[in-house]
């Protein structure tokens, strides 16, 4: 029994998910100490993002101190779950219901924040592309949530096989635009859109997901989505955010990311790329990027809709999936194969003609 009330009234538009105030275990998960995640370039170095972007609390491009010396965590309990820390994914770790066996994955926030983190959760109507909270369990400091289990994101898959063919690239992006354009017409922009955000539901790795709302904004005015802050990932941040001028829309931000996205898994390399941090920001404000030979005339046509520079030029979530890339009919060879070789073929890694530097991914 828990010696303080910390029951929080949560309003929810879906049936709400259990949650429930207990005890942490002897062992409890209070130390959040660990490094942010690198994300300026598909394999960069810390140091090329420091202080860059302005210095939004909890933006990967902010400036942060060294974090003290990584210590080993082990398994934890709290309530019926067993949680164990995954080195790779800040603040989130494996969660076996020791009472049912299902597996599941567990975000651990701070209580003064969780509310916050979690509010998109409650507003958003249920969708197969969008993560849905299973569970959360209050503790005296921390909250935890629960999420289905994943398999994995779709930055691991495009780096493994360098890219993607372009069948298999329009079937994942669809369901990644499904999941924009289902989250703007609720009025929230998710802003800081990146592959690691999307993750796959099944072991093949054929039906993907968002696998979080914690980062994005909920529009107080469904019809202003202006924004002015700086959070986000060197690679996908759009011109107009670099500029800093006046607020930019958010939502035409998010259609920059995906722009970034479509290009990254099909080309193998990001759009605007250099060493150098003003370099490549200066690239991003001029918006201009080369669309290799190999990609389909519609593919180029969905690339140069979404990179644009002007934020009004861009297609909307709406817009981008009656763009005809998504409509073409399958291929011969795929037709011939039939779907289960089609899904075996997709997990081999594509052979293709290019000059290795360190431009593409490691």
């Amino acid at each position: 029994m828990v010696n303080r009330s910390i029951r929080m009234n949560l309003q929810w538009g879906s049936p709400a998910p259990c949650i429930r105030a207990v005890r942490v275990a002897h062992k409890r998960l209070d130390s959040d100490d660990q490094p942010p995640a690198k994300c300026a370039r598909l394999s960069a170095e810390a140091g090329d993002t420091q202080g860059l972007l302005g210095t939004s609390p909890g933006s990967p491009v902010s400036p942060v101190s060294n974090p003290p010396p990584a210590t080993h965590q082990g398994p934890s309990r709290i309530g019926p779950f067993l949680l164990l820390p995954l080195a790779d994914r800040e603040s989130m770790h494996s969660a076996m219901n020791t009472d049912t066996g299902d597996e599941l994955l567990c975000k651990v926030f701070d209580m003064g924040v969780y509310q916050e983190k979690i509010r998109a959760y409650g507003i958003l109507p249920a969708h197969k592309n969008v993560a849905s909270i299973r569970d959360i369990i209050l503790g005296e400091c921390k909250a935890y949530v629960f999420l289905d289990k994943d398999f994995g994101d779709m930055h691991t898959l495009v780096k493994s096989c360098r890219r993607l063919e372009e069948e298999h690239a329009c079937r994942l992006f669809r369901q990644v635009a499904l999941a924009v354009a289902h989250c703007h017409q609720a009025g929230i922009v998710l802003g800081d859109l990146k592959l690691r955000k999307f993750v796959f539901t099944d072991e093949k790795r054929t039906q993907v997901r968002l696998e979080s709302l914690e980062d994005c904004r909920v529009l107080e005015d469904p019809n202003d989505d202006s924004m002015s802050d700086t959070h986000g990932c060197p690679a996908y941040v759009s011109p107009e955010i670099l500029s800093g001028s006046a607020p930019y829309s958010g939502k035409m931000a998010d259609m920059w990311s995906l722009g970034v996205m479509l290009y990254t898994m099909m080309v193998g390399r990001y759009p605007f790329h250099d060493p150098d941090p003003a370099t490549l920001f200066s690239k991003i404000r001029r918006g201009q990027c080369c669309l290799p030979e190999g990609l389909s005339p519609k593919a180029k046509c969905l690339l140069q809709s979404l990179l644009r520079k002007e934020p009004w030029e861009r297609l909307t979530a709406t817009e981008l999936l009656a763009h005809p890339w998504f409509h073409q009919p399958p291929s011969s060879q795929e037709a011939a194969l039939g779907e289960q070789e089609v899904n075996s073929a997709e997990q081999m890694v594509p052979s293709f003609d290019v000059e290795e530097d360190d431009n593409l991914f490691c």
